[in-house]
């Protein structure tokens, strides 16, 4: 007997992996997660149907949204990452020596639990002294701090359900208030390529763009992400990610990588036309 997951992209478009095994299923206060084990990806965790990693690409998401702002901000020491339970965000930062500590604030507990017993390749790390975990709501957890973080990183969900909080323009200027003079903040930006998907992209960017001074957007190709294709939001108070990276100094650090390197890091900032033209319309 043949079994699937399918997840819907858009009214006409579904994406299709075959499963072998149904590991984890719960409803929690939240959302529905579901673990499964695919002959092709993997394991591979769903919250409310929706792909969130899968064992074989999820390496490409977490290097992106750690090492670009890493290599940016290479004197990071206390990290905020909002979302990222499944732990591949915070596998990517403990990479760094100079990380003295990771808060990392997740709503759902279960999400945490699930990902340490069945996919330990992304949530192995969690245990690590240097991490901090808060189950909390990320809007309320960054409200009332000031000046004191590096770097964060919003690790969320789809802008709905649980995650539909981390899209406001008040929780980006919470974010702005929460960074140092210096800091980085980045997160997920959605995919550009469906038309849903970049209205909610488009709406996010405006937000970033009325907090931050520099706001810019960047590339990945992650297959099984709606489109197969990415973007990323990076935005600082005084931090160019392209102009102001020493890219060389990244390189003495000796991090092995399997997608992230510095003329990818380069590269990723140079959007397609069509993703321009969306951007501009609200910058």
């Amino acid at each position: 007997m043949d079994l699937w997951f399918y997840e819907k992209h858009t009214k006409h478009v579904k994406f299709a992996i075959e499963i072998e095994e149904h590991l984890y299923h719960e409803v929690s206060e939240f959302q529905q997660i579901d673990i499964f084990d695919s002959f092709e990806f993997g394991r591979f965790l769903t919250l409310d149907g929706c792909m969130m990693l899968t064992e074989k690409d999820e390496f490409i998401y977490h290097e992106m949204i750690v090492h670009v702002p890493m290599c940016a901000k290479l004197d990071a020491k206390k990290v905020l990452v909002i979302g990222g339970g499944d732990g591949g965000t915070a596998r990517e930062l403990l990479r760094y020596k100079t990380i003295e500590r990771i808060d990392l604030v997740e709503i759902d507990e279960k999400v945490v639990e699930s990902c340490k017993k069945f996919i330990p390749q992304t949530a192995g790390c969690l245990d690590d002294p240097r991490v901090q975990i808060f189950y909390e709501d990320g809007l309320k957890f960054v409200r009332h701090k000031v000046d004191e973080y590096d770097l964060i990183i919003v690790d969320s969900t789809d802008p709905f359900g649980p995650g539909e909080g981390l899209f406001t323009k008040e929780f980006y200027g919470n974010c702005f208030n929460a960074l140092h003079a210096d800091g980085v903040m980045v997160n997920q930006h959605e995919n550009p390529f469906y038309p849903a998907d970049a209205v909610a992209m488009q709406r996010a960017h405006a937000r970033i763009v009325a907090s931050f001074p520099i706001a810019k957007v960047y590339q990945a190709q992650i297959p099984t992400y709606p489109s197969g294709y990415w973007l990323f939001g990076f935005a600082s108070k005084s931090i160019h990610p392209i102009r102001d990276v020493n890219f060389d100094s990244w390189l003495q650090l000796g991090i092995e990588t399997k997608y992230y390197n510095p003329n990818l890091h380069r590269g990723s900032f140079a959007l397609p036309n069509y993703v321009e033209k969306i951007l501009r319309k609200v910058e």
